[in-house]
């Protein structure tokens, strides 16, 4: 344990680090800077694109397109672009050649910026331009984890659609192992009452018992809690269970709370029905092959399979 602990702090460090190199200012930017940084601020915070595209025409000020700099939280201009919703800011800056994937002082990403704040054109365009779906691997949260609690469904959409891991995890320290491994988008999903992230997360591939891959995680967990029963733990709508249901959660892995009936919950029920009734073969089919793909990193190519289409309807969930 001593050296897992030492291990990790030295990681962790390292980690520290790496970041406040990234976002130490150039001393030769800080030597020069007349202004043209806080210029090249106002334009965007004004949303004037036009006069910002002029700016950026000249060497004095683009130099300064990737700078750290601003009000409050200290970013480049393509997060301030990104914040504020300022699409053609955004759309001029990276014509420019600003860096998608630049550091604030937090270590989020401009990305990160315009997905918690809801700007769904920005994160299109960002995403259109390069911009990695998971953010920086120097923050501790993702974007996908941010879509997923505030229930941006459309957002969320995107970011899955450009190769977003929809088992992400908070990065937390090896002491927080059982809090880690809770912190998934789906438990997220859940808890908050966005179904329509929760169901689309399920389509994107996410584990449908414990939203986590590592194994190495789960085992450092005694008793490490499922979908199933953070559900019926948060009363969550039965929507939720028959989601999980339907996408092959383990339905023996959950325990039932003491005194708890089918009577009395509806989720209980559906859980209780699920062990009494075997899974049909066309069901158990769609799994495996839904399974099959999403191992190839394929799930897309459902559509491209040799099958009648209410087969591919089938594999898609649809109706």
């Amino acid at each position: 344990m001593k050296l897992v602990l030492l291990k990790s702090v030295k990681m962790n460090l390292m980690d520290i680090t790496k970041i406040f190199s990234l976002l130490q200012p150039e001393r030769e930017e800080e030597d020069t800077d007349k202004g043209e940084k806080q210029t090249l601020h106002q334009a965007i915070y004004d949303n004037d694109s036009y006069t910002l595209n002029q700016l950026l025409r000249q060497e004095c000020y683009k130099r300064f397109i990737n700078s750290r700099s601003g009000w409050g939280v200290h970013g480049t201009p393509l997060r301030l672009a990104a914040s504020c919703g300022h699409l053609s800011c955004l759309q001029v800056l990276l014509a420019h050649g600003a860096d998608v994937d630049s550091l604030d002082v937090k270590a989020q990403t401009p990305l990160f910026t315009a997905v918690s704040h809801g700007h769904l054109d920005c994160v299109r365009v960002l995403l259109e331009a390069g911009a990695c779906p998971g953010g920086s691997i120097y923050n501790n949260c993702s974007p996908v984890l941010t879509a997923a609690r505030d229930g941006t469904v459309d957002i969320l959409q995107e970011l899955l659609s450009h190769g977003a891991e929809p088992n992400v995890k908070a990065k937390l320290p090896v002491w927080a192992s059982n809090i880690a491994s809770c912190s998934g988008p789906l438990y997220l999903a859940a808890v908050y009452g966005h179904l329509d992230c929760f169901r689309l997360l399920l389509l994107h591939g996410a584990d449908p018992d414990y939203n986590c891959t590592d194994q190495d995680l789960l085992a450092r967990v005694p008793e490490p809690r499922t979908l199933i029963d953070t559900c019926l733990y948060h009363n969550c709508d039965p929507e939720y269970i028959q989601l999980l249901i339907d996408f092959g959660a383990n339905i023996y892995l959950p325990s039932i709370p003491l005194g708890l009936t089918s009577q009395d919950d509806k989720g209980v029920a559906l859980l209780m029905q699920a062990r009494a009734i075997p899974r049909s073969l066309l069901s158990q089919a769609r799994l495996v092959t839904r399974r099959v793909l999403h191992q190839a990193g394929q799930l897309q190519a459902i559509d491209q399979l040799d099958i009648p289409p209410v087969l591919i309807s089938y594999l898609k969930y649809k109706p």
